[in-house]
């Protein structure tokens, strides 16, 4: 496993400077969570997670990548991060073994909502995943029910709080078992100011003691289920950072990346010519 120190310093989504660049393969199609504020779509404009241009299969991953190097020399990190979740299909796995067999000096990183990752735990550590993002919306289940609809658990679908109990339980004991490994996580955590405004320093303290090194708060992107709530703002974003701070090192600087970013964030994005063959560049601002 690569240090942490290490990691700060070739991942830009865990504090690398910012002429460090990253790589999002959208080989991921379908999700095993409802959350309300998630709307996957796949189209090449929209700038925020669950977005992407195409699906692609695992087996043209690599052809992706060596297009994308072409455009991008700084990549250092090639992730997988959706359209839906990682661990809700094989895609994932599939895609870090090829890239790991040809791709060796890049980062794997993989994110997920957690469901699934202490019992896919094994295939994650086989296939040599360097960082793991996991995201964690509450950990009190009457306050995640607000924020997801259920979860489809081994082909049954678990509604409401039952459901909600589940993926909360299945969330922390999946960071506790992967961090016991050396593997270093993060944690994502969406702010909705009407519903867990102030659980964020609940979650911070929780997922620091089962061993997270890094706490990432996201504004809420109106949408969905919750198209008519708020938009956090810098104020909002500030005070639950200095919280969550008191439990665990809080990161600043992540923006709404599409699930086929490529580039250096917040700096360029090669999307459209990796995976459209467009000519023309653009600029853009990361479930990341």
């Amino acid at each position: 496993m690569k240090k942490l120190n290490s990691i700060r310093e070739l991942h830009p989504c865990f504090g690398a400077k910012n002429n460090r660049g990253r790589m999002h393969l959208p080989v991921c199609p379908g999700c095993n969570i409802f959350c309300r504020f998630c709307e996957r779509s796949i189209n090449k404009d929209e700038d925020r997670p669950g977005v992407a241009a195409k699906v692609i299969t695992p087996e043209a991953a690599c052809e992706y990548v060596e297009r994308a190097l072409k455009f991008c020399p700084d990549i250092t990190v090639v992730g997988i991060a959706g359209p839906g979740d990682t661990l809700a299909t094989d895609n994932a796995i599939k895609t870090f073994k090829l890239i790991g067999e040809k791709f060796p000096a890049l980062l794997k990183c993989m994110s997920t909502n957690g469901l699934l990752l202490k019992e896919r735990l094994p295939d994650i550590l086989d296939v040599g995943i360097d960082t793991l993002t996991v995201t964690v919306n509450a950990i009190d289940p009457y306050i995640e029910a607000q924020l997801n609809d259920g979860i489809i658990y081994h082909g049954k679908r678990i509604m409401g709080e039952a459901g909600a109990e589940i993926l909360i339980n299945n969330q922390l004991a999946g960071i506790q078992a992967a961090a016991e490994t050396g593997m270093t996580i993060k944690v994502n955590t969406v702010l909705v100011n009407e519903i867990n405004r102030f659980h964020i320093k609940d979650i911070a303290k929780a997922v620091s003691e089962r061993g997270a090194a890094i706490y990432n708060i996201i504004p809420l992107i109106p949408q969905h289920k919750l198209r008519d709530l708020s938009v956090p703002g810098c104020i909002d974003i500030e005070t639950v950072r200095h919280e969550a701070g008191k439990y665990i090192d809080v990161f600043r600087h992540c923006q709404h990346c599409r699930a086929d970013a490529v580039g250096v964030p917040g700096k360029n994005n090669f999307s459209r010519q990796v995976y459209l063959g467009e000519l023309q560049s653009r600029e853009t601002f990361s479930h990341g």
